[in-house]
Protein backbone atom coordinates (compact mmCIF):
# COMPACT_ATOMS: atom_id res chain seq x y z
CA UNK A 1 0.00 0.00 0.00
CA UNK A 2 1.17 3.36 -0.89
CA UNK A 3 -0.42 6.73 0.50
CA UNK A 4 0.20 9.92 -0.61
CA UNK A 5 -0.41 13.74 0.71
CA UNK A 6 1.89 16.87 1.63
CA UNK A 7 3.48 18.15 4.62
CA UNK A 8 0.52 20.77 5.91
CA UNK A 9 -2.41 21.20 4.61
CA UNK A 10 -1.49 22.23 1.16
CA UNK A 11 -5.75 22.84 0.73
CA UNK A 12 -8.72 22.97 2.12
CA UNK A 13 -9.28 20.08 4.46
CA UNK A 14 -12.27 19.55 3.20
CA UNK A 15 -10.63 19.15 -0.09
CA UNK A 16 -7.14 17.33 1.15
CA UNK A 17 -9.40 14.49 2.65
CA UNK A 18 -11.30 14.23 -0.32
CA UNK A 19 -7.66 14.18 -2.19
CA UNK A 20 -5.27 12.41 -0.40
CA UNK A 21 -5.45 9.68 2.29
CA UNK A 22 -2.14 11.38 4.59
CA UNK A 23 -1.15 14.98 5.93
CA UNK A 24 1.86 15.35 8.12
CA UNK A 25 1.01 18.45 10.23
CA UNK A 26 3.51 20.89 10.10
CA UNK A 27 1.65 23.45 12.67
CA UNK A 28 2.92 21.46 15.67
CA UNK A 29 6.14 21.68 14.84
CA UNK A 30 5.80 25.57 15.11
CA UNK A 31 3.57 26.18 17.79
CA UNK A 32 1.45 24.19 20.53
CA UNK A 33 -2.01 23.23 19.03
CA UNK A 34 -5.33 23.73 20.98
CA UNK A 35 -6.61 20.28 21.57
CA UNK A 36 -10.44 21.33 20.16
CA UNK A 37 -8.66 22.28 17.42
CA UNK A 38 -6.63 18.78 16.98
CA UNK A 39 -9.67 16.88 17.79
CA UNK A 40 -11.93 18.92 15.04
CA UNK A 41 -10.02 18.06 12.52
CA UNK A 42 -9.51 14.37 13.58
CA UNK A 43 -13.52 14.36 13.25
CA UNK A 44 -13.62 15.78 10.31
CA UNK A 45 -11.06 13.38 8.75
CA UNK A 46 -12.47 9.98 6.92
CA UNK A 47 -12.05 6.66 8.97
CA UNK A 48 -9.12 5.80 7.27
CA UNK A 49 -7.07 8.47 6.89
CA UNK A 50 -3.76 8.58 7.84
CA UNK A 51 -1.86 11.64 10.37
CA UNK A 52 1.45 12.22 11.16
CA UNK A 53 2.28 15.18 13.19
CA UNK A 54 5.87 16.99 12.85
CA UNK A 55 7.45 17.28 16.66
CA UNK A 56 7.37 20.20 18.40
CA UNK A 57 10.61 22.47 17.34
CA UNK A 58 11.49 23.17 21.07
CA UNK A 59 12.25 18.75 21.19
CA UNK A 60 14.68 19.62 18.26
CA UNK A 61 15.51 23.25 16.94
CA UNK A 62 17.89 25.54 19.53
CA UNK A 63 16.83 29.04 20.70
CA UNK A 64 19.00 30.46 17.84
CA UNK A 65 17.07 28.76 15.23
CA UNK A 66 14.70 31.13 13.30
CA UNK A 67 11.80 28.67 13.13
CA UNK A 68 10.86 30.36 16.64
CA UNK A 69 10.10 33.60 15.40
CA UNK A 70 6.62 32.06 14.63
CA UNK A 71 5.81 30.23 17.27
CA UNK A 72 3.57 30.83 20.09
CA UNK A 73 6.46 29.98 22.84
CA UNK A 74 9.43 31.88 23.68
CA UNK A 75 12.40 28.84 23.90
CA UNK A 76 14.81 29.12 26.91
CA UNK A 77 17.91 28.47 25.84
CA UNK A 78 17.66 24.77 26.54
CA UNK A 79 15.30 24.04 24.22
CA UNK A 80 16.11 21.21 21.05
CA UNK A 81 18.89 18.82 19.65
CA UNK A 82 17.29 15.92 21.31
CA UNK A 83 19.02 17.29 24.86
CA UNK A 84 17.81 14.91 27.85
CA UNK A 85 16.97 18.18 29.92
CA UNK A 86 13.58 18.42 31.76
CA UNK A 87 12.42 21.18 28.77
CA UNK A 88 13.03 19.18 25.98
CA UNK A 89 11.29 16.22 28.05
CA UNK A 90 8.41 18.57 28.37
CA UNK A 91 7.55 19.56 24.99
CA UNK A 92 8.10 16.04 23.63
CA UNK A 93 5.14 14.95 26.25
CA UNK A 94 2.97 18.20 25.10
CA UNK A 95 4.07 16.61 21.20
CA UNK A 96 2.95 13.36 22.35
CA UNK A 97 -0.45 14.48 23.88
CA UNK A 98 -1.42 16.10 20.87
CA UNK A 99 -0.73 13.13 18.52
CA UNK A 100 -3.15 11.03 20.48
CA UNK A 101 -5.94 13.86 20.47
CA UNK A 102 -5.81 13.78 16.99
CA UNK A 103 -5.24 10.14 16.63
CA UNK A 104 -1.83 9.95 15.27
CA UNK A 105 -0.23 7.29 13.49
CA UNK A 106 3.31 8.68 13.17
CA UNK A 107 5.23 11.42 15.23
CA UNK A 108 8.32 13.23 12.82
CA UNK A 109 11.41 14.30 14.32
CA UNK A 110 12.83 16.37 11.54
CA UNK A 111 16.51 17.52 12.98
CA UNK A 112 18.04 20.64 11.58
CA UNK A 113 21.78 20.61 10.18
CA UNK A 114 23.17 21.94 13.75
CA UNK A 115 22.50 18.39 15.28
CA UNK A 116 25.98 17.38 13.97
CA UNK A 117 26.87 13.78 13.36
CA UNK A 118 29.18 13.48 16.75
CA UNK A 119 29.23 11.11 19.51
CA UNK A 120 27.78 14.01 21.62
CA UNK A 121 24.64 13.94 19.22
CA UNK A 122 24.73 10.57 19.75
CA UNK A 123 25.02 9.80 23.60
CA UNK A 124 22.30 13.23 23.90
CA UNK A 125 19.85 10.74 21.79
CA UNK A 126 20.58 7.66 23.34
CA UNK A 127 19.45 9.28 26.61
CA UNK A 128 16.23 10.99 24.76
CA UNK A 129 15.18 7.76 23.39
CA UNK A 130 15.67 5.88 26.63
CA UNK A 131 13.54 8.39 28.98
CA UNK A 132 10.51 9.47 26.33
CA UNK A 133 7.64 7.43 25.79
CA UNK A 134 7.05 6.48 22.64
CA UNK A 135 3.15 5.62 23.30
CA UNK A 136 1.73 3.96 20.58
CA UNK A 137 3.19 6.34 17.93
CA UNK A 138 6.13 5.20 15.00
CA UNK A 139 8.49 7.04 15.21
CA UNK A 140 10.37 8.68 12.23
CA UNK A 141 13.68 10.73 12.06
CA UNK A 142 14.85 12.76 9.33
CA UNK A 143 18.96 14.03 10.21
CA UNK A 144 20.32 16.55 7.94
CA UNK A 145 24.05 16.67 6.79
CA UNK A 146 24.59 13.18 8.05
CA UNK A 147 26.76 10.27 6.46
CA UNK A 148 25.25 7.35 4.99
CA UNK A 149 26.98 5.22 7.91
CA UNK A 150 26.01 7.71 10.21
CA UNK A 151 22.22 7.69 9.52
CA UNK A 152 22.04 3.90 9.65
CA UNK A 153 23.59 3.88 13.07
CA UNK A 154 21.07 6.28 14.41
CA UNK A 155 18.08 4.69 12.63
CA UNK A 156 19.77 1.24 14.52
CA UNK A 157 20.70 2.27 18.01
CA UNK A 158 17.15 4.40 18.61
CA UNK A 159 14.79 1.98 16.39
CA UNK A 160 12.93 4.89 14.67
CA UNK A 161 11.77 4.71 10.85
CA UNK A 162 14.32 6.52 8.63
CA UNK A 163 12.83 9.21 6.52
CA UNK A 164 14.49 9.67 3.12
CA UNK A 165 14.22 11.55 -0.12
CA UNK A 166 14.09 8.79 -2.57
CA UNK A 167 16.01 10.26 -5.40
CA UNK A 168 18.55 11.00 -2.90
CA UNK A 169 19.18 7.50 -1.36
CA UNK A 170 17.91 4.62 -0.63
CA UNK A 171 16.16 4.50 3.06
CA UNK A 172 17.41 1.62 5.81
CA UNK A 173 14.56 -0.60 5.88
CA UNK A 174 13.12 -0.97 9.45
CA UNK A 175 9.90 -2.93 9.96
CA UNK A 176 7.25 -2.88 7.13
CA UNK A 177 7.57 1.18 6.77
CA UNK A 178 9.05 3.18 4.42
CA UNK A 179 8.37 7.39 5.06
CA UNK A 180 9.52 9.37 2.50
CA UNK A 181 9.93 13.34 2.36
CA UNK A 182 10.37 15.25 -0.75
CA UNK A 183 11.87 18.64 -0.15
CA UNK A 184 12.08 20.10 -4.40
CA UNK A 185 16.04 19.72 -5.58
CA UNK A 186 19.70 20.55 -4.02
CA UNK A 187 22.45 22.96 -4.48
CA UNK A 188 25.36 22.52 -2.73
CA UNK A 189 23.75 20.23 -0.03
CA UNK A 190 21.24 23.11 0.23
CA UNK A 191 17.50 22.65 -0.52
CA UNK A 192 15.57 24.61 -2.71
CA UNK A 193 12.04 24.57 -2.23
CA UNK A 194 10.80 26.43 -4.66
CA UNK A 195 10.53 23.86 -7.32
CA UNK A 196 8.10 21.87 -9.83
CA UNK A 197 8.92 18.61 -10.11
CA UNK A 198 9.66 17.40 -13.69
CA UNK A 199 7.46 13.91 -15.55
CA UNK A 200 10.89 12.19 -15.34
CA UNK A 201 11.68 13.35 -11.34
CA UNK A 202 8.06 11.56 -10.38
CA UNK A 203 8.58 9.00 -12.85
CA UNK A 204 11.77 7.92 -11.13
CA UNK A 205 10.54 8.69 -7.38
CA UNK A 206 7.23 6.03 -8.88
CA UNK A 207 9.91 3.37 -9.88
CA UNK A 208 12.35 3.92 -6.51
CA UNK A 209 9.25 3.93 -4.18
CA UNK A 210 7.74 0.70 -5.70
CA UNK A 211 10.83 -1.12 -5.88
CA UNK A 212 12.11 -0.16 -2.74
CA UNK A 213 8.47 -1.03 -0.80
CA UNK A 214 7.68 -2.81 2.27
CA UNK A 215 4.16 -3.46 3.12
CA UNK A 216 2.92 0.25 3.69
CA UNK A 217 4.90 3.17 1.97
CA UNK A 218 4.01 6.86 2.62
CA UNK A 219 4.92 9.84 0.09
CA UNK A 220 4.67 13.29 1.51
CA UNK A 221 5.46 15.80 -0.90
CA UNK A 222 6.98 19.36 0.91
CA UNK A 223 7.50 21.46 -2.02
CA UNK A 224 6.25 24.91 -3.25
CA UNK A 225 4.12 23.31 -6.23
CA UNK A 226 3.36 20.02 -3.32
CA UNK A 227 -0.57 19.92 -4.00
CA UNK A 228 -0.10 19.79 -7.48
CA UNK A 229 3.39 17.41 -7.53
CA UNK A 230 1.09 15.01 -5.14
CA UNK A 231 -1.75 14.74 -7.57
CA UNK A 232 0.45 14.02 -10.50
CA UNK A 233 2.46 11.39 -8.50
CA UNK A 234 -1.43 10.14 -7.59
CA UNK A 235 -2.12 9.87 -11.10
CA UNK A 236 1.27 8.39 -12.74
CA UNK A 237 0.46 5.66 -9.51
CA UNK A 238 -3.05 4.94 -10.35
CA UNK A 239 -2.02 4.14 -13.97
CA UNK A 240 0.97 1.97 -13.36
CA UNK A 241 -1.04 -0.06 -10.70
CA UNK A 242 -4.12 -0.02 -12.90
CA UNK A 243 -2.08 -1.38 -16.09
Amino acid sequence: MIRVGTCGFCEAKKRYFLDFEIVEVQQTFYRLIDEKTLEKWKREAPKDFTFSIKAFQGVTHPHTSPTWRRSNVRPSRDVGLLRPNSTVLHFWRLTLREAEVLGARFVLIQLPRSFKETEESFANAGRFFSMIDRGDFEIGVELRGWSERGIKRFVREFDVIDVADPLVRIPLHRGNVNYYRLHGRYENGRIIYNHSYTDEELEKILERVLGWNREESFVLFNNSSMCNDAKRFKGLLKQRLAG
